[in-house]
């Protein structure tokens, strides 16, 4: 057993505490350590009918995705009451505003600490740990994640201690059911061009994965780089290397590492020419990303002579 496989491993629930050439010696479970969270039901905060069939996918995802709802606006109240009024106005607004049958996300974590779940049926199937039920919360990749919003705005400011005390539980819990290691917790910006789920919360993701590593009791192999998100009146080399990119697709740019009205204009028109999908975390005109240059617009542009894992590590180092 000299030659397993550390991942598969994880994903049996397991811990090593001799890996390599010991094989499966001193392996251990982790899963008495994993506490179940409070998780409340669609039908304890109210849900509406969902208009369409909940698609169940029967396979487990692979990765945890991290979001913030930047609507409802914030405030102080920490209440389960507010938490249930959250998860209301989401689901309004993914089903009147974007037309969705549902919630988009599995769960939603409150700013006082309080879960509830998202789409229906999706604490039942976490439940089971084999299958998982596919939401609407990152584009095109959601037969392969579970996302949890998490309220608030968190592009300049941290997140409620509740909060993040609840989102380490929760995600914890959810890795242990699906056997995800922590190296697969991920931000929404790591699929789609958006600032979600903000700055410092996505700044906060490998202390994330440690807490939660350290939950599950589990070595968190260090993640792989990812693209860098860039925005309008960003400045620098890796602006000026988007530009020229841009320039030999053919858009007509300056390379002068200020992205400016040109840049932002060229990108939004690339994003809109491959049908790159918006972000739907929000739905506040103060947040509006059109022109951002992020996950799904890099591979449109990079050349296509080398990787795309050797692009990303190459551009989070300029």
């Amino acid at each position: 057993m000299a030659d397993f496989d550390r991942r598969a491993l994880l994903k049996a629930g397991f811990t090593a505490t001799a890996v390599g050439t010991l094989g499966l010696t001193g392996v251990r479970t982790a899963a008495a350590a994993v506490p179940t969270p409070t998780i409340h039901s669609t039908s304890e905060w109210g849900a509406r009918a969902a208009t369409g069939p909940i698609v169940v996918e029967n396979h487990k995802p692979t990765y945890i995705v991290v979001h913030h709802a930047v609507d409802p606006p914030m405030n102080d109240d920490f209440s389960l009451a507010r938490a249930f009024y959250v998860a209301k106005y989401i689901q309004d607004l993914h089903m009147d505003k974007n037309g969705w049958i549902d919630s988009g996300q599995q769960f939603t974590n409150s700013r006082g600490g309080f879960v509830t779940e998202g789409r229906h049926r999706s604490l039942e199937i976490l439940r089971g740990g084999t299958q998982h039920v596919q939401g609407a919360n990152v584009g095109n990749h959601n037969s392969e994640v579970i996302g949890i919003e998490n309220e608030g705005l968190y592009s300049t400011v941290d997140v409620p201690q509740a909060l993040w005390d609840s989102l380490v539980n929760l995600v914890a819990y959810i890795a242990h059911q699906y056997g995800i290691a922590p190296e697969f917790i991920k931000g929404h910006r790591d699929f789609n061009t958006t600032e979600c789920p903000g700055q410092v919360l996505y700044n906060r993701l490998p202390e994330l994965r440690t807490a939660v590593g350290r939950v599950l009791g589990v070595p968190v192999a260090r993640a792989e780089a990812e693209w860098p998100l860039l925005k309008p009146g960003d400045t620098g080399k890796q602006v000026q290397l988007a530009q020229r990119f841009l320039r030999t697709s053919g858009a007509d740019v300056p390379a002068d590492g200020v992205f400016g009205k040109s840049t932002k204009d060229a990108v939004a028109a690339l994003a809109a020419r491959a049908g790159l999908p918006r972000d739907t975390c929000t739905a506040s005109k103060a947040a509006d990303e059109t022109g951002f240059l992020g996950s799904d617009v890099w591979p449109l542009i990079v050349p296509a002579d080398r990787s795309t894992a050797a692009w990303r590590a190459d551009l989070s180092r300029a």
